[in-house]
């Protein structure tokens, strides 16, 4: 989904070029607000592989998002998050955009590590155009500082490397595609409220995963499945889209879904969603379709948030319950949200991660 820091890099940015009271942002973290001079999303404009795996700085705003659902050799389960956001400060094109520390770019890294009784989280920031961080197709590399995803020299996102580190956790993880991309929504287009905001969004959900974890200083090998997701936009929400709610679950059938709803101030959310079969065939989902219910509310940071849901999709037989694995899953960044893996039970098991912001 969409980056949850980009408030305070706006407002910041605003007050730069202009001296007045700031006025409040449109949308949840402003992600609402006018983007005039930046590339808008119009359906009917294929993606492109391997060039659309890498930064579109025509656009305002972009994230490359891995979520792993792992267990150790103990059987205990853990989950891990690498998120890589850039964010245009001003409209640039392609050269400007590499100009030195005259780029308008500027990077975030989030990274997490989760389990049952445990959450750390770090994040590193970037000025773009010297280096610090970015993202090259061929050999495929996305990183900020020493955090990295990396891919072979065709530029393909199989077989990738993932590596983050900070203080009292750390991890390297293998990840190899059992699968193809999938593209949300219309070819990619993916549609974010009644009023014509969207995104482009492909994910990569077919990973499988090896590697090793370490958790105040003790390391586990760890395996299990991932999910990568690439979005970028420049106006995805609406100006009264307060957050929004977001899953992907690895079903044990073999099935993948992705759900999200935006939440409007007015109660009238926006819903979508992608059913994913085992070889790679996607459909997406009418908001008609998909029903989101909070069943269990969460004390997490001061907030009051719904860490425990039922989830149903009409035509698929689907009628699950979805509760996160640590609740206190929080991820106090400067602009603070809720992410952590979950475990699927009901009509179908699994696993999987939510996010959950604008609480």
């Amino acid at each position: 989904m969409v980056p949850k820091w980009l408030c305070a890099l706006i407002l910041s940015s605003l007050a730069a070029c202009d001296s007045s009271p700031p006025t409040a942002p449109a949308g949840f973290a402003g992600l609402g607000s006018e983007a005039e001079g930046f590339s808008a999303v119009t359906p009917g404009e294929p993606l492109r592989f391997p060039a659309d795996f890498a930064a579109h700085p025509d656009y305002r705003i972009e994230w490359w998002y891995v979520t792993a659902n792992l267990t150790d050799e103990q059987g205990k389960a853990w989950g891990a998050q690498w998120t890589l956001f850039r964010q245009a400060m001003a409209p640039q094109n392609e050269q400007e955009a590499q100009d030195g520390w005259q780029s308008a770019q500027v990077w975030l890294g989030h990274a997490g590590l989760t389990h049952a009784d445990g959450h750390q989280h770090a994040d590193r920031l970037a000025r773009g155009g010297i280096g610090q961080a970015g993202v090259r197709v061929e050999p495929f590399q996305a990183w900020i500082d020493d955090w990295s995803l990396e891919g072979d020299a065709d530029g393909q996102l199989s077989p990738l490397q993932v590596s983050a580190a900070s203080e009292g956790f750390k991890y390297q993880l293998s990840l190899q595609a059992e699968g193809p991309l999938v593209l949300h929504g219309e070819r990619g287009f993916s549609r974010k409220s009644d009023r014509g905001q969207a995104s482009w969004y492909y994910s990569q959900p077919f990973y499988q995963v090896e590697g090793e974890i370490e958790w105040q200083g003790e390391q586990h090998k760890v395996s299990g499945s991932a999910w990568l997701d690439r979005e970028w936009s420049s106006q995805p929400l609406a100006e009264d889209q307060q957050g929004w709610d977001w899953f992907s679950l690895h079903l044990h059938d073999g099935n993948k879904l992705m759900l999200f709803r935006l939440r409007s101030d007015d109660g009238s959310h926006f819903y979508s969603g992608t059913w994913i079969t085992p070889n790679g065939v996607s459909e997406p989902l009418d908001q008609e379709l998909i029903t989101m219910t909070p069943l269990a509310q969460t004390e997490v940071a001061g907030r009051t948030l719904p860490t425990h849901w039922r989830l149903q999709v009409t035509g698929k037989g689907l009628d699950i319950e979805v509760q996160a694995l640590n609740e206190q899953a929080w991820m106090g960044t400067g602009i603070p949200y809720w992410e952590g893996p979950i475990k699927v039970t009901g009509s179908h098991t699994g696993v999987g991660y939510l996010e959950m912001t604008g609480y």
